[in-house]
């Protein structure tokens, strides 16, 4: 088959798996199980083992890739982050995205060698699966009506933690390849790549936002590609000096999203949009790197962690950890619960087969391990997932959820707005349904632009009434934004 050709086979065949994916993951999202988890049988069905047939064993391009896409999606979720929202589970988080790992990899290994692996390969396993996947955490919790308390702490959980993992596998790596010891110099070194990785991430995000609020572009659609450029040096620059490369990107992201940007809510949706391409490549690639046949021979002990993690090892750290922030049981249950895991473990489970110089021992034992974790993950998302819907009405969690209108009021700028608009949801309690625009005492330089209710864009007269359901787009400087909430009973 010549270039020509074999390029086109390639670009058709990836076209129908990126189409087939995103049309099923509706499917998923309707029974609850993560969207990731539809993109990886995918995968696995485009794979050697499956009627797609296609060939693909090597570690080295999906760890490139998964790396890659994963610094997409932690930068993307820091940039469509709200620092406000952050502040009220940031302590929780912190604690669970630290210590909590720790305490998850320990049990875990505890469980690993309750079913037969060896401590050196039950550590390793367990730090591995010691983290919750931030794309799996978002895709399942859209939209479900949870108390905001707790979604923030498992989302903001979910996009601290990987650093920690990180190193733990690293760590546990290295002592099963021989090439190091376990002890107190890696709790010091965890530190010190935290560290490193916080000053790098602060210090790229503050520079990203000096660049894109001073540098002008040639064209504004220039704009994405710098930003790109950030994330992906804010990795690689702590990468390189030993820091954690994860949380650079994430910090990175958070910073640039609190700022005032050029087209900032372009900015926010091109890296959203982009987050899921990556999200969907990255699963499909590790669902070509997975035999399917291979996993009967890890399915019982698989399953063994995967149960021992949910009812065990997960629900005993989360209570520690959170126990001091005055916590109910009921919010400790569900956090517990709904940690989700996703393709940062499969990712980490490559770590280990690109460390090893032995062919055989990379070939049986390590491969099979993969395997082992690749089963625990696909059990600990499914389970969760199909739950979390019916869970907070469950446990008395439920927290109304505020619908998304309809259509969008958008304002771009080449210059950097100090004023965006306001969108208000108006609620059944809401004290000015029923009442005049002109009735409604908003603050002086406050103006509503858009009224969207349903499918029709009201343009918004003294004399509009205002329903309940309706999205009121209102135009208004920062400091006024409380008294027009107030005045709207939000």
């Amino acid at each position: 088959m010549d270039a020509d050709a074999l390029t086109a086979a390639a670009l058709a065949a990836l076209g129908i798996l990126l189409l087939v994916s995103s049309l099923l993951s509706r499917v998923g999202a309707r029974f609850g199980v993560p969207v990731g988890l539809v993109f990886l049988v995918i995968g696995m069905l485009a794979g050697s083992d499956g009627p797609g047939g296609i060939w693909f064993d090597d570690y080295e391009i999906a760890y490139a890739f998964g790396t890659a896409a994963l610094v997409l999606i932690l930068f993307a979720g820091g940039l469509n982050t709200e620092l406000t929202h952050l502040r009220r589970a940031l302590a929780p988080a912190g604690v669970l995205a630290t210590v909590g790992v720790i305490g998850v990899a320990a049990l875990a290994a505890v469980g690993g060698h309750w079913v037969g692996l060896p401590w050196g390969e039950a550590l390793m396993v367990g730090a591995i699966v010691s983290s919750t996947d931030a794309s799996a955490v978002f895709a399942v919790l859209q939209g479900v009506p949870l108390r905001r308390r707790i979604g923030l702490t498992l989302e903001l959980e979910s996009g601290l933690n990987d650093p920690v993992a990180v190193i733990l596998t690293v760590g546990t790596s290295l002592a099963f390849c021989g090439k190091s010891t376990l002890g107190i110099q890696l709790l010091a070194e965890m530190v010190t790549q935290l560290a490193v990785g916080a000053a790098i991430g602060s210090i790229m995000g503050i520079a990203g936002r000096w660049l894109l609020t001073h540098v002008r572009l040639s064209t504004p659609a220039l704009l994405p590609t710098v930003t790109i450029g950030v994330a992906f040096i804010a990795y690689g620059v702590a990468a390189q000096c030993d820091g954690s490369g994860f949380l650079a990107v994430y910090l990175t992201g958070l910073i640039l999203g609190q700022a005032q940007l050029p087209y900032q809510q372009n900015l926010q949706r091109f890296h959203d949009a982009l987050g899921w391409v990556a999200q969907v490549g990255m699963f499909l690639i590790l669902g070509l790197l997975v035999f399917p046949s291979q996993l009967t021979k890890v399915a019982l002990p698989g399953l063994a962690i995967a149960l021992w993690l949910a009812f065990v090892a997960r629900p005993v750290v989360v209570t520690l950890c959170l126990l001091p922030f005055g916590f109910q049981w009921r919010e400790i249950l569900c956090i517990a619960w709904l940690g989700l895991r996703g393709a940062v473990p499969i990712i980490l489970a490559t770590v280990p087969v690109l460390m090893l110089d032995d062919p055989a021992l990379t070939t049986h034992d390590i491969v099979e391990q993969f395997n082992l974790v690749f089963f625990v993950v696909v059990v600990g998302s499914i389970l969760p997932g199909m739950t979390v819907r019916r869970l907070p009405r469950w446990l008395g969690l439920e927290e109304p959820v505020v619908p998304e209108p309809t259509a969008w009021l958008d304002i771009t700028s080449e210059l950097p707005l100090q004023d965006a608009p306001l969108t208000l949801f108006i609620g059944p309690d809401s004290p000015a349904i029923g009442r005049r625009l002109s009735e409604i005492a908003l603050p002086a330089d406050a103006s509503i632009m858009l009224i969207v209710r349903g499918s029709r864009l009201i343009a918004p007269r003294g004399a509009t009434q205002i329903e309940s359901g309706d999205h009121a787009f209102v135009l208004c400087a920062a400091d006024q934004a409380a008294g027009v909430r107030a005045a709207f009973g939000n």
